[in-house]
């Protein structure tokens, strides 16, 4: 069967993708295939395109989709055609069609659309084991998040909320500043106009934050150390601006005996019972009313080239989905 999908010859900007008409072979053993119904986009997409995160090339690209189950190989169980299903974490979403690990699938549940799911599994699933395993927030924890206008820090800020605790959000602009504060910041900083490690310092009585979660990296190392209380935890999961210095254990000590960790998805969803759970997390919040996704943009597949330069200049906010 012929498909559409995006094929990179080698690591580079995003015009390096093509979308290529190539031959879809039937599911192997184990898998299913997939009509795909949309598709995620992550920054974690832009790391393996430009080479942050090497691909052995050429190499299909996109982590995250959802969509119906047209065949089912064999040794395939509790899978059948004509299930919905989303996925996070298995390389080559950027395709109207594909055959995928039927272990890495997860059922939609009724009341959630393909659209959500997609656009919430990786995002949803970073913030659950970000909030609730890496450091487990707590009722009146003061939790300080970058990018909180991103698809990640959007979530976070009602999940958090949910949590109980008193996020203060990192952004740009009045209009992110407002949107964050509207979806669970209890505090919304524009990194452009105001002195962050002032405004916490401000915000806490001058004792810092438990917990910084930073996606960011080279550009905002010293300033989550600088807000960070004794005890506190570094919690550094991306690296839009270039990867964090390395970290000097005597650093950690005179900023007051801090943590610091620097972690992945693909660990804390590896074995499939994590999978599950963080996955039913996602949903859960979502089903019950906590978490609201905002699909801001939706693009077909076709402007995907548009779509990765728009999130690496920070345009975009909330969920990018691509409708094949």
């Amino acid at each position: 069967m012929e498909i559409e999908q995006v094929i990179i010859a080698q690591h580079g900007a995003a015009d390096v993708m093509e979308l290529k008409t190539v031959d879809l072979p039937p599911p192997g053993e184990g898998e299913v295939q997939i009509r795909q119904t949309a598709i995620g986009l992550n920054y974690m997409d832009v790391y393996q395109r430009s080479g942050h995160y090497p691909l052995e090339t050429p190499s299909p690209l996109g982590l995250e989709a959802a969509g119906e189950i047209v065949e089912v190989g064999n040794g395939v169980t509790g899978l059948s055609v004509g299930d919905r299903v989303v996925y996070g974490g298995v390389l080559g979403a950027y395709a109207s069609h594909r055959n995928a690990p039927a272990a890495r699938l997860v059922k939609i549940p009724d009341g959630i659309s393909n659209d959500i799911a997609a656009a919430a599994m990786l995002k949803g699933m970073t913030a659950e084991y970000l909030l609730e395993r890496t450091y487990k927030v707590q009722p009146g924890d003061k939790v300080l998040f970058f990018a909180a206008s991103g698809g990640v820090g959007q979530i976070a800020g009602q999940w958090g909320k949910r949590l109980r605790a008193e996020m203060i959000g990192v952004t740009s602009g009045a209009d992110n500043c407002q949107r964050a504060l509207d979806l669970g910041y209890a505090h919304a900083i524009d990194r452009k106009s105001e002195d962050i490690a002032a405004r916490v310092k401000e915000i806490t009585g001058g004792a810092g934050v438990p917990v910084v979660y930073d996606s960011i990296g080279k550009a905002t190392f010293e300033t989550s150390i600088a807000c960070l209380a004794t005890y506190g935890v570094f919690v550094s999961f991306g690296s839009t601006t270039g990867n964090a210095p390395p970290v000097e254990p005597g650093l950690l000590q005179k900023a007051g005996s801090l943590y610091f960790t620097r972690p992945t998805l693909a660990n804390y969803v590896g074995p499939r019972p994590d999978l599950e759970h963080s996955a039913s997390r996602v949903f859960e919040m979502i089903h019950d009313g906590h978490v609201t996704i905002n699909i801001d943009q939706r693009r077909p597949l076709s402007e995907i080239v548009a779509a990765h330069t728009d999130l690496e200049a920070g345009v975009t906010t909330g969920s990018t989905i691509f409708l094949p």
